[in-house]
C-alpha cells in the first residue's frame, strides 16, 4: 500500500520560509516505480475549497497556482522518494493544512487545468499545517 508523509509545517510571521518534505512508500510494491509518478500539493484553508498549490510529473514539468507563482518552488528527489515544497515570502492567505498527493505511476503528465495530474490523484497524504502570522 502506498503511503504519503508530510512533514514541515510550523507556525511561522509573514515573510518567512518553510520547506515542506513529503516521502512516499510502498509504490515498490506496485508495478509502478516511485519516479514515474506525477505528484502534487494542495491545500485547505478554513470556510474555501481545497486549491492545488503545485504539480509536477517524472518529466519534471511543473504548474504553479497563480497566488503561488514566484513564492514557492516544487521539487522531487527521486533517490529518496521525496516531494519538497519550498515556500518563501510567506503570506497570512498561505495559511492551511498542506497535504502531498500522487497518481499510481505510469508517467503521466500534470494536469492541463490547474496543479494536479491528468488522470487525478490516486494517493493522499494526511497533512501538515502552516500558520502564517501578520
Amino acid at each position: 500500500q502506498v503511503q504519503l508523509v508530510e512533514s514541515g509545517g510550523d507556525s511561522v510571521q509573514a515573510g518567512g520560509s518553510l520547506r515542506l518534505p513529503c516521502t512516499a512508500s510502498g509504490y515498490a510494491n506496485t508495478r509502478y516505480t516511485f519516479d514515474s509518478v506525477c505528484m502534487a500539493w494542495f491545500r485547505l484553508a478554513p470556510g474555501k475549497e481545497r486549491e492545488g498549490v503545485a504539480a509536477i510529473d517524472s518529466s519534471g514539468d511543473i504548474s504553479y497556482a497563480n497566488s503561488v507563482k514566484g513564492r514557492f518552488t516544487i521539487s522531487r528527489d527521486d533517490r529518496k522518494n521525496t516531494l519538497y515544497l519550498q515556500m518563501n515570502g510567506l503570506k497570512p492567505d498561505d495559511t492551511a493544512m498542506y497535504y502531498c498527493a500522487a497518481d499510481k505511476g505510469g508517467g503521466y503528465t500534470i494536469a492541463t487545468s490547474g496543479p494536479g495530474c491528468y488522470f487525478g490523484m490516486n494517493y493522499w497524504g494526511k497533512g501538515t499545517l502552516v500558520n502564517i502570522s501578520s
